[in-house]
């Protein structure tokens, strides 16, 4: 009896409970939908090719591969040009007999599908140039045996008069004529393909694409959590209502909140950077200080974004369950998956994910070289983020002021 007592008080408290009801039922629905949209929306990659001096055969058995575009280049460096400015995923040049094929390998699903791309178009090209040759082998085979005839026709008319070895001679020539022809006409060289990669080489994996987005996720995941936390624990002991019950103004508090907690945020990221940065042996072709400092605009951000979420929560319980309704949303549509051949509608709700921005400035750095300067949207966008969120904070403790 004592068992159904307790069982009926906890369940009666969950069912007053109506928030927490919502999230158990609503976050696990939201979270099967998503996953459902990605990835039943996302199950190709496309690619652009460069080519340089490459035959309209190759061309157009590339584009005729389905998710491959093609685009032509007069000359290498105009092509180079296109893969540093992301408008192509690799370049074919042609050089002799002989294939050179440069991939940019920010994404290692690109660069295997543009090398099962070409190889797929030059199997076809040199079937097509085999079948080619068979058939003028198989006319030439049929001309020489027509010619073989009028001379063995000739043979029996000559050797009533004695020509016998001159018609021998002449059979024999042609013979050696017809073997001839039909070997050169079915040889074909087979063409050398090298490789270059402008990012890594080629063991790099689809992890190194993720990193730099996965780096800025765990900076912004354990920054919301502790700061959330942090803050919940400050309400719930009474701590931030005697704050507030002091002349200090609101603008102050939050400024004050952030300050502390933002120290224990520049630490964490530098830590979670250089570990993995040079734990996991990644290369970087841009500046080390670029990542950090771009890092740390995203933990501020994530700071910003617990202690705003932490005023809707009564306890820490209720804090755990916005997990699911704002972190795993922001995996998604972060980057890790790729968002190239998904909806529209879906490419927007990338748009107000912070980690977004954060993972284009933090790859375009490690993978590109691309200076901190040149990545003024990304961070004007996290600047943004972080002022919003902010004034909301200072706007939000109007609630708790009793005075």
């Amino acid at each position: 009896m004592r068992t159904i007592a307790i069982m009926n008080r906890v369940l009666k408290e969950l069912f007053r409970d109506k928030r927490t009801l919502a999230l158990m039922f609503f976050a696990p629905i939201l979270i099967m939908l998503l996953m459902s949209v990605i990835f039943n929306t996302n199950s190709s990659t496309d690619v652009t090719v460069g080519t340089v001096s490459v035959s309209h055969k190759l061309n157009q058995q590339m584009a005729d591969i389905k998710h491959v575009t093609v685009k032509k280049y007069d000359t290498k460096r105009a092509a180079k040009q296109a893969l540093a400015k992301e408008n192509i995923d690799a370049i074919v040049k042609k050089n002799g007999n002989d294939y050179s094929l440069t991939y940019a390998n920010t994404d290692s699903t690109k660069t295997a599908t543009v090398k099962l791309a070409f190889r797929n178009a030059v199997t076809a090209t040199s079937i097509k140039q085999l079948k080619s040759a068979l058939k003028k082998s198989t006319k030439a085979t049929v001309k020489m045996q027509a010619q073989l005839r009028a001379v063995q026709k000739q043979q029996a008319t000559t050797a009533k008069t004695g020509g016998r070895a001159v018609a021998a001679k002449r059979v024999a020539s042609t013979k050696a004529t017809s073997t001839t022809t039909a070997t050169k006409s079915t040889s074909q060289k087979t063409p050398k393909i090298t490789n270059h990669y402008v990012y890594g080489d080629k063991d790099t994996g689809y992890f190194a694409k993720m990193l730099p987005i996965l780096m800025g996720f765990f900076v912004f995941f354990f920054v919301f959590l502790i700061s959330g936390m942090a803050l919940l624990k400050e309400r719930t002991t009474g701590t931030l209502e005697r704050l507030l019950a002091t002349p200090v103004r609101r603008a102050s508090i939050v400024f004050g909140y952030m300050l502390s907690y933002g120290i224990l945020a520049v630490i964490q990221t530098i830590l979670i950077v250089l570990v993995t940065v040079w734990m996991l042996g990644t290369e970087v072709v841009g500046s080390m200080a670029s990542i950090i400092v771009i890092n740390l605009i995203l933990a501020l951000v994530a700071l910003a974004f617990g202690i705003l979420l932490s005023t809707f929560a009564n306890s820490e319980f209720q804090m755990m369950q916005f997990i699911p309704l704002v972190i795993v949303p922001q995996i998604f549509f972060s980057g890790i998956i790729p968002l190239d051949s998904m909806a529209t509608w879906v490419k927007v709700i990338s748009y107000i994910i912070p980690i977004k921005y954060a993972g284009d400035a933090v790859t375009d750095i490690m993978m590109r070289g691309t200076s901190i300067f040149d990545l003024g949207f990304d961070i004007g966008i996290l600047l943004i983020f972080l002022v919003v969120l902010t004034l909301l904070n200072i706007i939000g403790l109007k609630r708790y002021r009793k005075v």
